[in-house]
């Protein structure tokens, strides 16, 4: 069966992850960067907070119909095109939420189509690192693409209300979008579907199963239909407690600076974790044994975050949260390309981030479950108990053992 051949590592897969990463980046600014200016945009555009909510919900409404049909593009016509047809469309629908002005219903179109470029990125993450690195770097590079989508959340957090200080709403639209267009601009001009030392005969695609052949084979895989159970876990802690970091902590006596504290430190331990982890995974050539001690790291931190009453104690809890949960994702959405092919890079990984994207639910379920005092101690204690589940579950699961090369 002809394969694609390994390519000689080459310094340019650097640069084109960095261009990858770049747009990943830029999408999450925009995506969040009405969060934390609420009040004012509501004001603004002359509407409720909720009708300003609804840009960000959005991006998760839009991607559950997305996901696959854009999983088949990916593996169809390949992660380059893909990804630029993608930037393409967030540079333009960027630029309509920019010219908008305070008008709320051209700004809701411009955000229906940046949701609608969100999933040519999610879906490409393990795609682009199969073509450009070696076996033993793949759950790094994947690593590096989640530490920039983190990163985006976090500097839209960040810069949009220093920016508000300065700039109106609509100013800032341009400036993020001026970005965008920059960062669509600099992806189509550097990235390539694989290195120029790649041999890539026609027949290496027709070995694929694409969609819905390629759905059937990869969701046969216990292990995978595991890791699935994981991330919609995973997921949904990690953006339950991003989504209420401020009502968890209030009840003892905390402060919505300190939230924002600890959900910075949080986001900082997610980044730093999402390197780290995944290239001792690499290094090692295993992915179970760092899956299995990330989860189970993950549980006495958030028990900390449950009954911790001191900010140092609330402060370690929430940085070392991050760091060992969000290391999970990388290395197991390579782990699933290992133990699913021939399935597609981009099926696996729109499966995943689907399951990643309804795993929405959790974060209501959360607010469902608090008590009369408003605390969040049982829906907390309920996922530290599911951590350890799904740690058990790993247990379960096959090693992918990557050859090096």
């Amino acid at each position: 069966m002809n394969k694609p051949s390994v390519p000689a590592p080459t310094p340019y897969r650097w640069l084109v992850l960095a261009s990858f990463m770049l747009v990943n980046l830029l999408i999450q600014i925009l995506w969040i960067s009405y969060a934390p200016i609420t009040t004012d945009a509501a004001q603004f555009y002359r509407v409720s907070e909720l009708a300003i909510g609804l840009f960000a919900m959005l991006y998760m409404i839009v991607y559950v119909p997305l996901a696959l049909p854009v999983a088949w593009t990916i593996d169809r016509w390949g992660f380059r095109l893909s990804t630029a047809l993608g930037s393409l469309l967030m540079a333009l629908f960027a630029l309509i939420r920019a010219a908008a002005g305070n008008r709320y219903g051209i700004a809701l179109v411009g955000t229906l189509g940046l949701a609608v470029a969100q999933p040519f990125y999610l879906n490409a993450w393990t795609k682009m690192p199969a073509h450009w690195h070696p076996q033993n770097e793949r759950a790094t590079a994947v690593g590096l693409i989640t530490l920039s989508n983190l990163l985006g959340i976090a500097l839209g957090m960040v810069l949009t209300p220093l920016l508000l200080t300065r700039f109106s709403i609509d100013r800032i639209q341009w400036i993020y979008a001026l970005g965008a267009l920059v960062g669509a601009l600099l992806f189509v001009a550097i990235a390539r579907e694989y290195p120029k030392n790649a041999e890539v005969p026609p027949a290496a695609r027709e070995t694929k199963l694409f969609l819905l052949p390629g759905l059937h084979h990869a969701l046969r895989s216990g292990s995978f239909r595991i890791f699935l159970i994981i991330v919609f876990i995973g997921m949904g802690l990690f953006n339950g407690v991003t989504t209420w970091i401020e009502q968890i902590v209030q009840g003892r006596g905390f402060k919505a600076t300190d939230a924002g504290t600890l959900g910075a430190l949080l986001l900082i331990g997610g980044v730093v974790g999402a390197v780290v982890i995944p290239a001792l995974s690499d290094l090692t050539g295993r992915r179970k044994p760092w899956m299995f001690l990330s989860l189970v790291a993950s549980i006495p931190f958030l028990l900390g975050m449950t009954g911790g009453r001191t900010f140092f104690t609330l402060a370690l809890s929430s940085f070392f949260l991050g760091f060992f949960l969000t290391s999970v994702m990388p290395i197991g959405m390579q782990y699933s390309v290992e133990i699913t092919r021939p399935t597609p890079e981009g099926t696996s990984n729109g499966l995943i981030q689907l399951f990643g994207q309804i795993s929405v639910v959790c974060v209501f379920l959360m607010q469902i479950l608090r008590d009369k005092g408003g605390s969040f101690t049982l829906s907390l204690s309920g996922f530290a108990i599911l951590l350890g589940v799904c740690a058990l579950l790993v247990l379960f699961t096959r090693e992918s053992y990557p050859k090096r090369g």
